[in-house]
Parts: structure tokens; C-alpha cells; sequence
């Protein structure tokens, strides 16, 4: 299946990068005023989802004469905006999915934004959220992440304690060792080449890779 492009409404740290990132295969959705972050770029969506009150008139009208779908549900829902895309791309079986423009703005929609990556639908494709300078994702088994030597990365324990977590390209290797959720031993680390491995035995671990600027 393709790989489905989905631009949140938060920030881009660097636009020009994250336009970079999009394959011209790639399946691009945008929930709500995500679209505004997409046309931005020159990127048109086949798709915007929600409640789309994050858009003006204008821009719903311009968007849908460009013929981009428009998919609104009502303001008052149990959902985010985001997680209304995300749902859709992965019934319509997009895999894997990239997130953009999800942080920055409020902390309760970022981590919100980040929990999405860990639900029981979410937790078995591979998920990943980026802006253009930070992407973040959840360790499912073992990761390969590809970046620079300098980048920053660090290992969170979502909720419960990791178990047997290696890593190798890093500054500062972890060898089988146990992460907890109350503590900061793995925040931080140096990547030392172009990509670093991370393998863990159990729990969920949230790897947030930032690049050097």
C-alpha cells in the first residue's frame, strides 16, 4: 500500500525540509488546517477530514475547486481532528504513516498527538511524527534511526518500566538494561554516525530523534 502524508495544525520547524520528506507516491491528508501547512509547501491534499473550523470560507471553498475532498464531521465529537485522519488512514490500509506539524503550540495536544501513536490500532503500523527538525515514534521490537552524527536522541519509557533496551550508535550504549518511566537516564544521547539501532524486550518505549541543526 502507499505511505499516507498526514499534516496536523501544529508547527513546522523547518518547512523547507519537511517538504523534503514527501515521496511523489505518497498519499497526502490533511486534518483541518493541516491543509494550510500542505499548501504552504506546494503540497495539494487529495484529502482534508474534521471539522474544518480551523479554515476560513475562503479557504474551504478554494480547496474544495482545487477538487480535494472534503471530509467534515460536526465541532462537538470524542475525537481530535487528527485522530479522525489517522483512523482513516489506516482503514483505508496506508502504511506506513508519517505525521507532520504535530507539535509546538499546546503541550496537551502534543502529548495527545503522541499517545495516538501508542493505541491499540496505532501501536502495530509504523507511525511516525516529525516537523521537519524532531520526529518521534514508538520502538516496536527494534528501530533503525537514520540521521547525523550530532543528533540528539532519547529513549522514553511510556507508562511502564522497558525491559532489555540495546542500543548501538550512540554516544552513550545501553547493553540489555532496564528503563523506567521516572527516571532521565536515557534522555539525551548523541547519535555517532548516520544511523543508530535500538532493540528492547518488552514494554512500550517512545524514541524522540532530534536533528542537529
Amino acid at each position: 500500500m502507499s505511505r499516507a502524508i498526514i499534516f496536523a495544525n501544529g508547527e513546522l520547524g523547518n518547512p523547507g525540509l519537511t517538504r523534503s520528506l514527501i515521496l511523489p507516491d505518497d498519499v497526502v491528508i490533511a486534518a483541518d488546517g493541516g491543509a494550510r501547512h500542505a499548501l504552504n509547501i506546494g503540497i495539494i491534499p487529495s484529502l482534508v477530514i474534521g471539522d474544518l473550523d480551523s479554515l476560513s470560507e475562503n479557504e474551504t471553498r478554494a480547496l474544495d475547486e482545487m477538487g480535494v475532498q472534503l471530509l467534515r464531521f460536526p465541532t462537538t465529537k470524542d475525537e481530535t481532528d487528527l485522530e479522525l485522519a489517522v483512523l482513516h488512514a489506516l482503514r483505508a490500509g496506508y502504511a506506513p504513516i508519517l505525521i507532520l506539524g504535530a507539535f509546538g503550540g499546546r503541550l496537551d495536544q502534543s502529548l495527545a498527538n503522541i499517545a495516538l501513536l501508542a493505541g491499540p490500532e496505532t501501536i502495530k503500523t509504523d507511525i511516525r511524527l516529525d516537523d521537519g527538525v524532531t520526529e518521534a515514534f514508538f520502538v516496536r521490537g527494534a528501530a533503525v534511526i537514520q540521521g547525523r552524527a550530532g543528533d540528539t536522541l532519547s529513549l522514553v519509557p511510556w507508562g511502564m518500566p522497558v525491559h532489555g533496551v540495546t542500543t548501538s550508535g550512540l554516544a552513550y550504549p545501553l547493553d540489555n538494561e532496564t528503563l523506567f518511566p521516572y527516571r532521565t537516564r536515557s534522555i539525551s544521547n548523541e547519535m555517532l554516525a548516520q544511523s543508530a539501532r535500538v532493540h528492547i524486550k518488552g514494554g512500550l518505549l517512545l524514541c524522540i530523534h532530534i536533528r542537529k541543526n
